[in-house]
């Protein structure tokens, strides 16, 4: 199953209108984007909860990380640079960080707030190696920025 980009935007916008909780944002995001496509194992956000650090929640799948500083891994990079890392094969990443020993490759999209901080990044493991393109990245940040950037 590949994921429809039109309906899902229009679910989650659907979902989440009226809602300004960011905590319930990002897990109905997680919950909608995880079961959208078979190609993603684990997805979901790691927080800013302190400088240089990125925290875990909400996500859907299994274990993750709890806590990831700026300067490591995909997700660190994602929010020490505020660009998408769309990575075809984790174990060429330098200084990815092996929260789960199947996954093969990755993509994390920066999220940022009205004012343009980024607030935390969103994560999508794969276990197919190459499994993400430019399309996911681009809907899925197309997606993040009409929810969080509002």
């Amino acid at each position: 199953m590949k994921v429809d980009y039109d309906t899902l935007a229009k679910t989650i916008a659907a979902l989440t209108d009226g809602e300004s909780d960011q905590i319930a944002l990002m897990a109905t995001i997680a919950c909608e984007v995880h079961h959208s496509d078979d190609r993603f194992d684990w997805t979901g956000f790691y927080r800013v909860t302190e400088p240089e650090l990125l925290k875990i929640g909400p996500y859907q799948g299994g274990h993750g990380c709890l806590l990831i500083p700026f300067d490591r891994g995909v997700c660190g990079a994602a929010a020490r640079t505020g660009k998408v890392q769309l990575v075809a094969d984790v174990e060429a990443f330098p200084g990815h960080i092996a929260c789960a020993s199947s996954t093969r490759s990755e993509l994390v999209v920066p999220v940022q707030n009205s004012e343009g901080d980024i607030i935390a990044v969103f994560d999508i493991d794969s276990d197919q190696p190459d499994a993400f393109t430019e399309q996911d990245a681009r809907s899925l940040d197309l997606i993040l920025k009409d929810v969080f950037a509002r």
